[in-house]
């Protein structure tokens, strides 16, 4: 099954974000269970969360793989949400 976990940064930082970019970076890239992920960006095209699709078979292991990126490690999340995602098209 497919989860969206839906990141809130912070809010002021974008530093923190910057500062741990690449360990998050790396951390996805070698996950075998990431299908999409991306930033959201404000008017001023400045990052200010994000957004993943993982499948995987329930939600503890959405959970876990959100709780063990370098981003929520860093305390640069204020919320995390996960959600159950069906993709369509």
């Amino acid at each position: 099954m497919k989860y969206a976990i839906i990141c809130y940064d912070k809010p002021n930082h974008l530093d923190l974000r910057l500062k741990t970019r690449d360990a998050h970076v790396a951390y996805l890239k070698a996950s075998e269970i990431l299908s999409q992920a991306g930033p959201f960006l404000n008017e001023n095209d400045e990052m200010y969360g994000s957004l993943l699709i993982v499948d995987v078979d329930n939600v503890a292991k959405a959970q876990e793989f959100a709780a063990n990126d370098p981003y929520a490690i860093a305390g640069l999340f204020e919320k995390v949400d996960i959600r159950a995602w069906n993709k369509v098209i």
